[in-house]
């Protein structure tokens, strides 16, 4: 008498579309109360397309997880892509021809503050040679848009409507939003052309792009997105083992925004762990070389101003007190008193000793490593700083979204090397 053997069962594999769809549904609850709540207006109208964009993604995916097939999750992202980035930037340009974004009224604006303040850098850059101006001769109590708190490359961002604003048409074609969201396409080709365009994972994809914090800085700010897409940029090359382009690269992201600084450490020590001794020191010679290039002739012009819109504004010494207060663990831990703002700052001290023993102790020698060892670093910075933003949470999450396309090919190659 036979006896019949069943075969093992198959161990279930987790659809990656019940993730799509618990990412998709928190990011339809975050556009929703934008929508209805932000104070601001580029916010709130960016919230009522981006409802669209992730209501049609959930629905795509509760679509997909009816079917027996293969089908393609990119439909869902693209939907994303249209409404929470393409149409609300377009809709907020135009809107911004009514010229109301220098009132002090929030609900009118239609560019955050850094897209005015930017444009307005490359002007002064242009007609003084420093983007900063001396808030102790305003003839008036200083403001916080007085200031820049940016390095001298963030101005080049604004140097299109400079040169060729003035009309309604021109004006909105060199928005300094438009500036920025090329730039992170471009960045971002190049990125992929130097790894060897490997596919890109749709986990990454939602993660740097389709994130409510990238969609939102896309639509209303987008300096962040620039600056990211350099900075990948800067890693890429660092990889392809091109330290000294990678040092060039870097140091004038580090020029445009200086809480990047922690990356100069990662990848001088990539290169090294990599190269050895001779190439870190190329590396760092082009960073240093191009830092002093690019700020000191602007230092030169006006250091007090120099000093305090760079330094002492972003670190919350300056004339004006810095608005970046989110209530993230750093800000809350300060508030509480002296006490309380030393202990945040020793906590941020512990966290920055704590990644730099890793970084020795474990050198990153791939791209997927530094990208990682970034995204903690910058993290990290943004949760423990007391002066912080909510929406910084943008740098450590494109990172991670660049980590997973780094480790695609990096998987890729190994693979064709077996």
């Amino acid at each position: 008498m036979g006896v019949e053997v069943q075969a093992a069962p198959r161990p279930r594999t987790r659809s990656p579309l019940a993730g799509d769809l618990v990412f998709y549904l928190g990011c339809l609850i975050y556009a929703i109360a934008t929508a209805r709540t932000s104070e601001f207006y580029g916010f709130r109208i960016w919230g009522a397309f981006a409802l669209i964009g992730y209501g049609l993604a959930a629905a795509y995916t509760l679509w997909l997880l009816r079917q027996s097939g293969r089908v393609s999750r990119w439909p869902g992202l693209a939907a994303i892509g249209l409404f929470a980035m393409v149409v609300p930037l377009g809709v907020l340009v135009v809107r911004r021809l009514t010229g109301v974004d220098w009132l002090n009224t929030p609900f009118s604006w239609s560019a955050q503050p850094e897209v005015w303040v930017i444009e307005r850098s490359a002007n002064l850059l242009l007609t003084h040679g420093t983007p900063y101006v001396d808030v102790t001769a305003l003839g008036r109590a200083p403001e916080v848009n007085d200031y820049t708190p940016y390095g001298p490359v963030m101005a080049l961002f604004g140097l299109p409507r400079a040169l060729f604003g003035g009309t309604p048409v021109t004006d909105a074609l060199t928005d300094a939003r438009l500036v920025f969201a090329l730039t992170a396409c471009v960045c971002a080709w190049g990125t992929l052309k130097l790894i060897g365009f490997p596919r890109v994972p749709v986990r990454a994809a939602q993660l740097a792009v389709a994130c409510p914090l990238t969609a939102l800085t896309w639509a209303v700010a987008g300096p962040d997105l620039a600056i990211l897409g350099m900075l990948v940029v800067a890693g890429a090359l660092a990889v392809r083992d091109r330290p000294i382009a990678s040092g060039i690269v870097l140091a004038l992201v580090i020029s445009a925004k200086i809480i990047v600084l922690p990356a100069f450490v990662v990848l001088a020590v990539l290169v090294f762990a990599r190269l050895g001794k001779l190439a870190a020191c190329r590396f760092a010679g082009a960073a240093l070389a191009v830092l002093a290039l690019v700020n000191v002739p602007v230092l030169l012009v006006d250091p007090p101003a120099f000093v305090e819109h760079v330094i002492r504004f972003p670190a919350g010494l300056g004339a004006v007190a810095s608005p970046a207060a989110s209530p993230l663990p750093g800000h809350l831990i300060a508030s509480t008193g002296a006490a309380g703002r030393v202990a945040a700052f020793v906590l941020l001290g512990a966290a920055a000793l704590a990644i730099m023993v890793w970084l020795l102790r474990r050198p990153p020698i791939t791209g997927s490593d530094a990208m990682l060892r970034i995204a903690v670093g910058l993290g990290s910075f943004t949760l423990l700083t007391p002066a912080t933003r909510f929406g910084y949470l943008v740098y450590p999450l494109v990172l991670l979204g660049a980590m997973l396309c780094f480790g695609r090919a990096e998987a890729l190659t190994s693979s064709s090397r077996e």
